[in-house]
């Protein structure tokens, strides 16, 4: 009797074709993490788990898992676990996606509350298989949070939306606290490590979140050791303001796999710093830069100092978990 041969599943097949590139496995000291060991990093997975929730913090292959899920902050990937398109920095699954899970927004409002999020980050996979991308499942879970988790603020990580017209509408009318979608690196790179995509479109992206909704908070970010230069990493700041952006994290560049794009070079602290007073001196509210800076990296504190320098910015009350604090009066 002949065995069946199984086949092994491919994450990337569409990376396959792609010649191999020697993965740097020894890192600078400064990237250099801890292994995930503690108690509250598996109650978060097996939550997680027992919901049937994805997180970006697995899928992706964060670095920085084991600091923030011992925090017990997960960032949860919706719109399922398979991205349609395969971008050369990605350690996302690709391929054909599954249906929507229609009881998504309600396990995402439930991990919210027994995780006591104040802050919570929602991305997702490309879904360019929808009609709409997915917008309109980022609208049912933005909603149900509000319903469930009246004072936590929300994040979310968008896709483009790349020809899906009025799907960036519907996300921007369900009011998240947060916008963010990320340009990744500078448009002369976009055609080997974000094919898919349009650094413009991206650009207008933002901007047009300013335009439906100005109260919204706009987040976007970007990955070097790729290949860029300073003066373009400089340029990109400048787009992203001209835009209106509020927000800018700057993080290395980490290779998934040899199917990935190879690392140019390893940033140093101090080039991440000398790019944090530059992007400051530009005008952003809030800059996040460093070796292990992710979206969604520290994202309730960061939230916190920008909301207060917009506060500071237009001579306003302070707000303190949600809510306007006055100053106490004269005795």
């Amino acid at each position: 009797m002949s065995s069946v041969e199984v086949k092994p599943v491919v994450r990337h097949p569409e990376k396959a074709h792609r010649p191999d590139n020697p993965v740097q496995r020894r890192k600078p000291d400064w990237l250099r993490v801890k292994a995930p060991v503690s108690k509250e990093y598996n109650e978060t997975r097996q939550l997680m788990r027992s919901l049937n929730l994805n997180t970006v913090c697995e899928e992706a292959a964060c670095p920085n898992i084991g600091e923030c899920w011992k925090q017990k902050h997960a960032t949860v990937m919706i719109l399922g676990s398979v991205c349609t398109r395969a971008c050369a920095f990605c350690n996302v699954a690709t391929g054909m996606p599954d249906k929507l899970d229609p009881h998504e927004p309600d396990h995402v409002a439930e991990a919210a509350g027994k995780l006591g999020l104040e802050h919570i980050v929602i991305t997702s996979v490309d879904r360019d298989d929808l009609p709409d991308g997915g917008a309109a499942h980022f609208a049912r879970v933005i909603r149900r949070l509000r319903e469930e988790a009246p004072n936590t603020t929300i994040e979310i990580l968008t896709p483009d939306f790349l020809r899906k017209e009025g799907a960036l509408e519907v996300v921007v009318e369900a009011r998240p606290d947060v916008f963010n979608h990320n340009l990744e690196t500078v448009p002369r790179l976009y055609p080997t490590v974000r094919p898919g995509a349009r650094y413009f479109h991206s650009l207008r992206l933002l901007d047009r979140v300013k335009e439906l909704d100005p109260s919204i908070f706009t987040k976007s970010g970007i990955m070097v050791g790729l290949g860029e230069s300073n003066e373009e990493v400089a340029q990109v700041m400048d787009d992203l303001r001209s835009a209106d952006v509020d927000f800018m994290t700057i993080g290395q560049y980490l290779q998934p796999t040899p199917k990935h794009a190879a690392i140019e070079r390893f940033v140093t602290p101090d080039e991440f710093s000398s790019f944090q007073k530059k992007a400051y001196n530009k005008g952003f509210l809030m800059v996040a830069s460093s070796p292990l800076t992710r979206s969604s990296y520290h994202a309730d504190a960061d939230f916190a100092k920008m909301r207060a320098a917009r506060e500071a910015k237009l001579g306003i009350a302070p707000t303190v978990s949600g809510a306007a604090v006055s100053a106490p009066a004269a005795e």
